[in-house]
């Protein structure tokens, strides 16, 4: 079942990022009802805070992960021709 579930998103990547998009934008929206008591530091008074911060941190992690495995892990391209 979810082998089909996957498939089914894999063959239709416009609908994962959409949705995904979807949930980003309820969270935002979320946030402006959400009860804010006190804050514990700068980031917590910004409305749709941690949602942008999650997407950056990811992108970044993504950035600075692929630019190590071409650094780290990469082989020349004649490597096995040796």
């Amino acid at each position: 079942m979810i082998v089909n579930f996957l498939t089914y998103l894999r063959e239709r990547p416009g609908l994962l990022k959409w949705s995904l998009m979807a949930y980003l934008a309820f969270a935002v929206g979320f946030d402006f009802f959400a009860e804010r008591h006190h804050a514990h530091f700068w980031g917590d008074e910004i409305i749709g805070f941690f949602a942008v911060f999650g997407v950056v941190g990811c992108l970044g992690m993504i950035v600075f992960c692929k630019g190590l495995s071409h650094v780290w892990l990469e082989r020349d391209k004649d490597h096995y021709d040796k």
